[in-house]
Protein backbone atom coordinates (compact mmCIF):
# COMPACT_ATOMS: atom_id res chain seq x y z
CA UNK A 1 0.00 0.00 0.00
CA UNK A 2 1.19 3.54 -0.72
CA UNK A 3 0.22 6.47 1.50
CA UNK A 4 0.17 9.78 -0.38
CA UNK A 5 0.51 13.06 1.47
CA UNK A 6 0.33 16.64 0.16
CA UNK A 7 0.65 16.79 -3.64
CA UNK A 8 3.35 14.17 -4.13
CA UNK A 9 2.51 11.82 -6.99
CA UNK A 10 2.54 8.28 -5.61
CA UNK A 11 3.18 5.24 -7.80
CA UNK A 12 2.55 1.81 -6.29
CA UNK A 13 5.00 -0.83 -7.42
CA UNK A 14 4.87 -4.57 -7.15
CA UNK A 15 4.12 -6.29 -3.89
CA UNK A 16 7.48 -8.09 -4.22
CA UNK A 17 9.18 -4.93 -2.97
CA UNK A 18 9.33 -5.71 0.73
CA UNK A 19 8.99 -2.18 2.00
CA UNK A 20 6.29 0.13 3.30
CA UNK A 21 6.25 3.10 0.94
CA UNK A 22 5.28 6.50 2.28
CA UNK A 23 5.38 9.61 0.09
CA UNK A 24 6.92 12.62 1.76
CA UNK A 25 6.00 16.30 1.32
CA UNK A 26 8.01 17.83 -1.50
CA UNK A 27 10.92 20.01 -0.53
CA UNK A 28 9.56 22.90 -2.58
CA UNK A 29 6.43 22.89 -0.44
CA UNK A 30 7.97 22.19 2.93
CA UNK A 31 11.14 24.24 2.48
CA UNK A 32 14.52 22.58 2.06
CA UNK A 33 16.09 19.67 3.86
CA UNK A 34 17.39 20.23 7.36
CA UNK A 35 19.42 18.12 9.73
CA UNK A 36 18.87 20.33 12.80
CA UNK A 37 15.86 20.56 15.07
CA UNK A 38 15.91 24.37 15.35
CA UNK A 39 13.96 24.07 18.60
CA UNK A 40 14.82 27.65 19.56
CA UNK A 41 13.02 29.28 16.63
CA UNK A 42 10.23 31.55 17.82
CA UNK A 43 6.76 31.58 16.29
CA UNK A 44 6.65 27.84 15.67
CA UNK A 45 4.34 25.26 17.14
CA UNK A 46 5.92 22.09 18.58
CA UNK A 47 7.26 19.47 16.20
CA UNK A 48 4.75 16.80 15.26
CA UNK A 49 5.23 13.07 15.62
CA UNK A 50 7.55 11.22 13.26
CA UNK A 51 5.99 9.61 10.21
CA UNK A 52 6.28 5.94 9.40
CA UNK A 53 9.59 4.96 7.84
CA UNK A 54 9.66 4.97 4.04
CA UNK A 55 11.23 1.49 4.09
CA UNK A 56 11.16 -1.52 6.38
CA UNK A 57 14.86 -2.32 5.90
CA UNK A 58 17.96 -1.11 4.11
CA UNK A 59 17.72 2.46 5.38
CA UNK A 60 14.75 4.73 4.88
CA UNK A 61 13.62 8.18 5.99
CA UNK A 62 10.99 9.56 8.34
CA UNK A 63 9.81 13.15 8.66
CA UNK A 64 8.25 15.46 11.22
CA UNK A 65 6.35 18.70 10.57
CA UNK A 66 5.67 21.84 12.57
CA UNK A 67 3.26 24.73 12.02
CA UNK A 68 4.11 28.41 11.88
CA UNK A 69 1.99 30.37 14.37
CA UNK A 70 3.16 33.75 13.15
CA UNK A 71 1.18 34.20 9.96
CA UNK A 72 3.73 32.43 7.79
CA UNK A 73 6.61 34.74 8.76
CA UNK A 74 8.60 32.21 10.81
CA UNK A 75 12.29 31.73 10.15
CA UNK A 76 13.60 28.23 9.70
CA UNK A 77 12.23 24.99 8.32
CA UNK A 78 8.86 23.40 8.88
CA UNK A 79 10.05 19.88 8.12
CA UNK A 80 12.88 17.74 9.44
CA UNK A 81 14.06 14.26 8.48
CA UNK A 82 15.85 11.36 10.08
CA UNK A 83 16.98 7.93 8.95
CA UNK A 84 15.18 4.77 10.06
CA UNK A 85 15.01 1.02 9.42
CA UNK A 86 18.79 0.93 9.02
CA UNK A 87 19.11 -2.83 9.34
CA UNK A 88 20.23 -4.60 6.17
CA UNK A 89 17.59 -6.18 3.95
CA UNK A 90 17.73 -9.92 3.23
CA UNK A 91 20.11 -10.68 0.37
CA UNK A 92 17.33 -12.23 -1.68
CA UNK A 93 15.36 -8.96 -1.67
CA UNK A 94 17.78 -7.46 -4.21
CA UNK A 95 18.66 -3.87 -4.98
CA UNK A 96 15.96 -1.31 -4.17
CA UNK A 97 16.51 0.79 -7.30
CA UNK A 98 16.51 -2.34 -9.46
CA UNK A 99 13.16 -3.32 -7.93
CA UNK A 100 11.71 0.03 -8.94
CA UNK A 101 12.95 -0.39 -12.51
CA UNK A 102 11.63 -3.94 -12.79
CA UNK A 103 8.22 -2.78 -11.53
CA UNK A 104 7.77 -1.26 -15.01
CA UNK A 105 8.49 -4.51 -16.86
CA UNK A 106 4.79 -5.17 -17.48
CA UNK A 107 4.02 -1.59 -18.53
CA UNK A 108 4.21 -0.87 -22.24
CA UNK A 109 6.62 1.86 -23.30
CA UNK A 110 5.94 3.21 -26.80
CA UNK A 111 3.96 0.07 -27.54
CA UNK A 112 6.70 -2.32 -26.42
CA UNK A 113 7.37 -4.28 -23.23
CA UNK A 114 10.94 -4.26 -21.93
CA UNK A 115 12.90 -5.68 -19.03
CA UNK A 116 14.27 -2.65 -17.20
CA UNK A 117 17.51 -2.43 -15.21
CA UNK A 118 19.10 0.59 -13.47
CA UNK A 119 21.59 2.69 -15.41
CA UNK A 120 25.03 3.41 -13.91
CA UNK A 121 25.30 6.29 -11.44
CA UNK A 122 24.72 9.71 -13.00
CA UNK A 123 25.57 12.64 -10.67
CA UNK A 124 23.17 14.96 -12.48
CA UNK A 125 20.23 12.55 -12.06
CA UNK A 126 21.14 10.57 -8.95
CA UNK A 127 17.58 10.57 -7.62
CA UNK A 128 15.65 10.07 -10.86
CA UNK A 129 14.52 6.57 -11.82
CA UNK A 130 16.55 6.14 -15.00
CA UNK A 131 16.44 2.63 -16.37
CA UNK A 132 17.77 0.85 -19.43
CA UNK A 133 16.05 -1.82 -21.46
CA UNK A 134 18.08 -4.99 -20.97
CA UNK A 135 20.11 -5.85 -24.06
CA UNK A 136 19.29 -2.55 -25.75
CA UNK A 137 20.67 0.98 -25.83
CA UNK A 138 17.30 2.45 -24.85
CA UNK A 139 17.55 4.49 -21.63
CA UNK A 140 14.44 6.13 -20.17
CA UNK A 141 13.54 8.18 -17.10
CA UNK A 142 10.61 6.13 -15.83
CA UNK A 143 9.97 8.42 -12.85
CA UNK A 144 11.29 11.88 -11.88
CA UNK A 145 12.05 10.63 -8.35
CA UNK A 146 13.07 7.30 -6.92
CA UNK A 147 11.34 6.18 -3.73
CA UNK A 148 12.61 7.76 -0.53
CA UNK A 149 15.48 5.81 0.99
CA UNK A 150 16.92 4.73 -2.36
CA UNK A 151 20.71 4.98 -2.40
CA UNK A 152 22.03 7.82 -4.55
CA UNK A 153 24.70 5.38 -5.74
CA UNK A 154 25.47 1.79 -4.90
CA UNK A 155 28.83 2.38 -3.19
CA UNK A 156 27.66 4.95 -0.62
CA UNK A 157 25.07 5.34 2.13
CA UNK A 158 23.80 8.68 0.78
CA UNK A 159 20.06 8.43 0.11
CA UNK A 160 17.41 10.19 -1.94
CA UNK A 161 14.64 12.01 -0.09
CA UNK A 162 11.97 13.84 -2.08
CA UNK A 163 14.20 13.65 -5.15
CA UNK A 164 17.25 15.20 -3.46
CA UNK A 165 20.43 13.26 -2.66
CA UNK A 166 21.22 13.66 1.04
CA UNK A 167 24.54 12.84 2.69
CA UNK A 168 24.47 9.97 5.18
CA UNK A 169 27.42 9.29 7.48
CA UNK A 170 28.89 5.90 8.33
CA UNK A 171 26.78 6.11 11.50
CA UNK A 172 23.77 6.09 9.14
CA UNK A 173 22.63 9.52 10.29
CA UNK A 174 21.63 12.33 7.91
CA UNK A 175 24.28 15.02 7.56
CA UNK A 176 26.46 13.71 10.41
CA UNK A 177 29.62 13.84 8.31
CA UNK A 178 30.89 10.68 10.05
CA UNK A 179 33.44 8.76 7.97
CA UNK A 180 35.38 5.55 8.44
CA UNK A 181 39.04 6.04 9.32
CA UNK A 182 41.85 4.10 7.64
CA UNK A 183 41.23 1.24 10.06
CA UNK A 184 37.60 0.92 8.96
CA UNK A 185 36.21 2.33 12.22
CA UNK A 186 33.30 4.77 11.90
CA UNK A 187 34.37 8.20 13.20
CA UNK A 188 37.60 6.59 14.43
CA UNK A 189 41.01 8.22 14.84
CA UNK A 190 43.09 5.53 13.14
CA UNK A 191 44.48 4.17 16.40
CA UNK A 192 43.09 0.63 16.19
CA UNK A 193 45.40 -0.75 13.48
CA UNK A 194 48.46 -2.90 14.10
CA UNK A 195 51.07 -4.26 11.70
CA UNK A 196 51.04 -8.01 11.19
CA UNK A 197 53.82 -9.54 9.12
CA UNK A 198 53.80 -13.03 7.70
CA UNK A 199 55.76 -15.26 5.36
CA UNK A 200 54.31 -17.88 3.05
CA UNK A 201 55.81 -21.36 3.28
CA UNK A 202 55.74 -22.32 -0.42
CA UNK A 203 56.43 -26.03 0.15
CA UNK A 204 53.16 -26.48 2.02
CA UNK A 205 49.99 -27.34 0.13
CA UNK A 206 47.23 -24.68 -0.03
CA UNK A 207 45.13 -26.74 2.37
CA UNK A 208 47.95 -26.86 4.93
CA UNK A 209 49.44 -23.42 4.28
CA UNK A 210 50.36 -21.56 7.44
CA UNK A 211 52.16 -18.40 8.40
CA UNK A 212 54.97 -17.42 10.74
CA UNK A 213 53.98 -14.12 12.32
CA UNK A 214 55.66 -11.60 14.55
CA UNK A 215 52.78 -11.63 17.04
CA UNK A 216 49.77 -13.73 17.90
CA UNK A 217 46.72 -13.14 15.72
CA UNK A 218 43.06 -14.08 16.13
CA UNK A 219 42.03 -17.31 14.44
CA UNK A 220 39.74 -15.36 12.10
CA UNK A 221 42.72 -13.45 10.69
CA UNK A 222 44.75 -16.68 10.31
CA UNK A 223 42.00 -18.27 8.23
CA UNK A 224 41.84 -15.30 5.88
CA UNK A 225 45.62 -15.19 5.40
CA UNK A 226 45.81 -18.58 3.69
CA UNK A 227 45.06 -16.91 0.37
CA UNK A 228 47.87 -14.32 0.57
CA UNK A 229 51.32 -14.67 -1.00
CA UNK A 230 52.82 -11.31 0.07
CA UNK A 231 53.69 -9.62 3.33
CA UNK A 232 50.54 -9.03 5.27
CA UNK A 233 49.14 -5.51 5.47
CA UNK A 234 48.40 -3.41 8.48
CA UNK A 235 45.35 -5.00 10.13
CA UNK A 236 42.64 -3.43 12.26
CA UNK A 237 42.53 -5.55 15.41
CA UNK A 238 38.77 -5.04 15.76
CA UNK A 239 37.43 -5.23 12.20
CA UNK A 240 40.23 -7.37 10.68
CA UNK A 241 40.32 -4.96 7.72
CA UNK A 242 43.48 -3.64 6.13
CA UNK A 243 44.72 -0.10 6.75
CA UNK A 244 47.70 2.10 5.89
CA UNK A 245 51.12 1.04 7.20
CA UNK A 246 51.74 4.56 8.50
CA UNK A 247 49.06 3.96 11.11
CA UNK A 248 50.76 0.87 12.55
Amino acid sequence: MCVCLFVFVCVCVRASISCTLTSFPSLSQASRMTGSDEEGDSGWDAWGTWSDCSRTCGGGASYSLRRCLNGGNCEGKNIRYRTCSNMDCPVESGDFRAQQCSAHNDIRYQGMVYEWVPVPYEPSAACALRCQARGRSLTVELAPKVLDGTRCRADALDMCISGVCQEVGCDRQLGSGAREDNCGVCAGDGSTCRLVRGQVLPHVSPEERRYTTSSAMPEKIHSSLSKLTLLLPCINIFTHRGCEHTLC
